[in-house]
């Protein structure tokens, strides 16, 4: 019989590249689906928020600016990160969501291939919504999609990890920088993906993971005034609605939550969410002409 003692896990939030403690000090305990104890979760304040922001909006010129072919490198080392953590996923999901380990299994399986689709799409989405216009006019019309910012996300509360990775996966493949409020009764498995974003090229502040009550770490978010953007995937009818509310004050982009099920999540993405949150550039260029003939270029 052996007698040493188990090493918990102590899980802390992620932000600008770095795994603070909860400001506010507090935490909160997560239970499985039979209501047996699995951690302590920081439970983050309003401090710890402003904090995120800071850190995603110092990371989003480089981020952004970066070729949409070395996003597309950076998205495919996380799938493969998470594909050599793929036990520890699999016992996290079946613990959060009640899940026979099969089952668990298959959705960690559907997270990792997801994060693959969306890696190739990095480079190829500015050709689907982009491109050059017909103008009745000596002119060159070019659209280029460019992303909006600074992206707030509200966590499905179901789905802790293959929701998870549906809404976080299109907004930094695009080129914005996120904020990401864990599903407030399973944020163990989001908590862990801060480990794996760490180690995998991903500049730090580009994706920020706070845990605690969704509503109260919601709220200053959505009206932060350096905050562009806002998925409220996990919020419920009445929270979306105040989120909305707030969120107006700037005039930021909102993408209401869907009437969604577990099942949904499964289904082909799409390139929807790729598309929320991207503003069009159009340039106009006067062609010019060349020469007595009036040929232009």
């Amino acid at each position: 019989m052996s007698d040493r003692l188990s090493v918990f896990k102590t899980y802390k939030l992620y932000v600008g590249g770095k795994f603070p403690r909860s400001e506010s000090g507090r935490v909160y305990e997560v239970t499985d689906a039979k209501g047996k104890w699995l951690a302590n979760a920081p439970q983050s304040s309003r401090k710890d928020a402003r904090d995120a922001v800071v850190a995603a909006r110092k990371a989003f010129g480089a981020w952004s600016g970066a070729t949409a072919h070395n996003r597309g490198q950076i998205l495919y080392r996380i799938a493969e990160m998470l594909e050599g953590r793929r036990e520890q996923y699999v016992r996290e999901v079946a613990e959060a969501e009640g899940l026979s380990k099969s089952k668990a299994a298959a959705q960690v399986d559907a997270a990792i291939d997801r994060w693959v689709w969306y890696a190739g799409w990095t480079d190829k989405i500015a050709q689907v919504v982009g491109g050059g216009n017909p103008v009745a006019g000596p002119y060159f019309n070019l659209s280029s999609p460019e992303p909006t910012g600074v992206v707030v996300v509200l966590a499905p509360q179901e789905s802790s990890f293959l929701g998870l990775v549906s809404v976080l996966a299109p907004v930094i493949a695009t080129g914005n920088t996120a904020i990401v409020i864990a599903s407030e009764k399973s944020p163990l498995p989001a908590l862990s993906l801060g480990e794996v974003l760490a180690t995998s090229d991903l500049p730090g502040g580009v994706v920020n993971i706070l845990s605690g009550r969704t509503a109260e770490i919601a709220a200053p978010l959505a009206s932060h005034q350096d905050v562009n953007a806002i998925d409220l995937a996990g919020a419920d009818e009445a929270l979306a609605k105040e989120l909305e509310i707030a969120a107006a004050d700037n005039l930021k982009r909102v993408l209401r939550p869907q009437p969604v099920d577990d099942a949904d999540w499964w289904a082909a993405p799409g390139t929807d969410r790729m598309t929320a949150f991207l503003e069009t550039k159009t340039v106009w260029h006067p062609t010019g002409s060349l020469g007595a003939s009036g040929s232009s270029y």
